[in-house]
């Protein structure tokens, strides 16, 4: 894959970003375009010094950057409450929101502090819950919200009978599970502001395969070594099969800036089988494309976080 490709981020100046996942990987590639581009960017980060490192290395490169860094837990609906209402006190309208972090397949059925399995907790039902909190500021903003899914989307469905992944626990499974329903909200926010008139638009991204930490050593996770799968995506990125972190980032930011990319789309790599190359709009895979199913995910939700948000 080519190393040069890129995309032009426009001038941002004036307006307020959030990105999750941002203190390294994928989103801080993200958040230091973004910076770049005279965004005040703010990287809510469940650890407080890696994200106060990640800021200080964007200041760094851009000495004129504003960051910020208050915490966050996505696996914690009572962190995302606490980030939303400060951030609804502060009252800055919102104008990009990237919903970029995630975790991926845990060696055993592991859950959140609210009882949900961690990845579908995580990726979506967190994420799912910050979006909504912030809603009102995403509407004051005319906000670009931008969903990352995964190429394990590409299959697979929503197992709406075991929506919790309780029994017959695989951890790809669940992960492809959590994907396909990110990428059904983004689809659902979408319609229900172009009906309703909120402003807001809603779109999707995949970065591809590229060596991140997604499936590295997480002793947290109780992942003690990197995976197998981690170790051949480095070599396979290092001889440009795949995607690099840096590549694997610009479909989100594309989604996310472009001035041409629309809400309920998707972008992604463009590359043999979509693991690398440049970014570029991609049709929506199979599990994606039925709005009952957005509709749907988007009711379940509600009752699994325990709020109900106005159409």
């Amino acid at each position: 894959m080519p190393r040069t490709i890129d995309v032009v981020v426009p001038d941002l100046s004036g307006k307020l970003a959030v990105v999750t996942g941002a203190s390294d990987g994928i989103g801080f590639v993200i958040a230091t375009r973004l910076a770049a581009a005279g965004a005040e960017v703010i990287m809510p980060v469940r650890d407080a010094a890696k994200g106060a490192a990640a800021a200080d290395r964007i200041r760094g490169l851009h000495p004129n950057a504003t960051i910020g860094t208050p915490e966050l837990d996505l696996s914690s609906l009572a962190s995302v409450t606490a980030l939303t209402d400060r951030l609804t006190a502060d009252g800055r309208p919102v104008n990009l929101l990237i919903n970029n972090a995630g975790v991926m397949s845990p060696p055993s059925h592991q859950v959140t502090r609210d009882g949900f399995e961690l990845q579908f907790g995580t990726n979506h039902l967190g994420h799912f819950a910050l979006t909504m909190g912030l809603l009102p500021l995403l509407r004051e903003g005319r906000a670009r919200v931008t969903h990352q899914t995964s190429v394990a989307a590409r299959s697979g469905t929503i197992d709406w009978e075991n929506i919790n992944q309780d029994r017959d626990y695989d951890a790809m499974r669940a992960y492809r599970h959590s994907k396909i329903a990110v990428g059904l909200f983004a689809r659902e926010l979408d319609a229900r502001s172009t009906a309703a008139g909120w402003g807001i638009t809603s779109n999707l991204a995949h970065p591809g395969v590229s060596p991140t930490n997604l499936l590295a050593a997480q002793p947290g996770l109780g992942r003690r070594k990197d995976t197998a799968g981690v170790r051949m995506i480095r070599v396979l990125s290092r001889v440009g099969l795949t995607g690099t972190v840096r590549s694997a980032a610009l479909p989100a930011l594309l989604a996310a800036t472009g001035p041409d990319a629309r809400g309920d789309e998707m972008y992604g790599p463009k590359g043999l089988g979509e693991v690398g190359g440049a970014p570029a709009r991609r049709e929506l895979w199979p599990p994606l494309r039925d709005m009952a199913d957005a509709r749907r995910i988007w009711e379940v939700s509600e009752r699994l976080v325990g709020a109900t948000f106005p159409v």
